[in-house]
């Protein structure tokens, strides 16, 4: 049932062309289950989600539990089909449409497209901070990787996503420090007899949806191997510390880059926004370099974490 069209509403060939070869590839008689499938005309209907809406008055956390509880509705894609190719490289224009696809395929989704959902549906909370954070755990001899999209509102951080583990999703917005939120995430992991070795956070994302801007996905990278319990809740902090002064410097959403560059009679523009990529690289104790290319595109598969 989980590539039944959801609300009779029609899928993209390319999206259904996939959910069949994988079909022909892990069953015998696949090709003829899915021609089945696909003729027939019977088949239940199954209700498709509805896309949250809030009245003007309606509070910043209830609005997050109504995100999360739309995204918990489409369910965890559990096919090993990826039904959406996302391009962590693309602007957050691209990431936005094929948001907004999503919201109309209605198909289930993994974690990392919840994060890419979960900020097309808060763009409007503009008091509310959105930034990635990654982990990088390790069970019984395998590295697992997931995403989930951290908010901050009022100075209590939160976080939103999607994962095979309850514990390791939704977050309400009531840890004071972003090192608490992490720890928590932590002792989820430890539960899940994981071992959590790193954890990457970007900076804020815009909340302009025609933004050309890429999402900075690793501002920083902590290496749990390389780092003292001590260091790294400083490290989380410092983190924390950095995405409030951008906030507060009051820049908006960015321009591009290389129009940065040309804007060199300035020093009070060149202090208030930073090449990007010198802001990456600069220090972090845990001793990890950052790839040079990187604009590279992210292997996809390494956000299943199976646990």
């Amino acid at each position: 049932p989980f590539f039944v069209n959801r609300g009779g509403l029609p899928v993209d060939e390319p999206t259904w062309e996939r959910m069949w070869r994988h079909v022909g590839r892990i069953h015998p008689d696949g090709e003829r289950v899915a021609q089945k499938i696909r003729g027939a005309a019977d088949l239940p209907k199954i209700p498709i989600p509805s896309v949250p809406a809030f009245q003007p008055s309606t509070p910043i956390p209830e609005r997050l539990e109504a995100v999360q509880r739309y995204i918990r509705e489409l369910q965890y894609n559990h096919t090993g089909t990826q039904f959406f190719e996302i391009k962590k490289s693309r602007p957050l224009t691209g990431l936005m449409d094929l948001a907004k696809e999503m919201t109309k395929e209605a198909l289930p989704i993994k974690c990392l497209e919840a994060v890419i959902l979960g900020i097309y549906l808060t763009n409007n909370m503009t008091t509310l901070d959105r930034f990635p954070i990654s982990f990088k755990t390790h069970f019984s001899g395998n590295y697992f990787r997931h995403i989930v999209l951290g908010v901050n509102f009022g100075g209590r951080y939160g976080a939103l996503g999607i994962s095979r583990r309850e514990e390791l999703m939704y977050k309400a917005p009531v840890f004071r420090t972003l090192s608490e939120l992490i720890f928590d995430f932590e002792e989820a992991y430890r539960r899940c007899w994981h071992t959590l070795k790193k954890v990457k956070l970007g900076h804020c994302v815009s909340h302009d949806p025609h933004s050309v801007e890429q999402i900075e996905w690793k501002h920083s990278i902590l290496d749990l191997d390389k780092l003292t319990r001590e260091d790294f809740r400083k490290e989380l902090e410092r983190h924390a510390r950095d995405m409030r002064l951008k906030i507060g410097k009051g820049t908006g959403p960015p321009s591009p880059t290389k129009d940065r560059k040309k804007d060199v009679s300035s020093p009070q523009r060149g202090q208030a926004s930073p090449h990007r990529r010198n802001s990456r690289g600069d220090r972090r104790p845990s001793g990890e370099k950052k790839p040079a290319d990187s604009k590279a595109m992210p292997d996809l598969n390494g956000y299943q974490i199976r646990v």
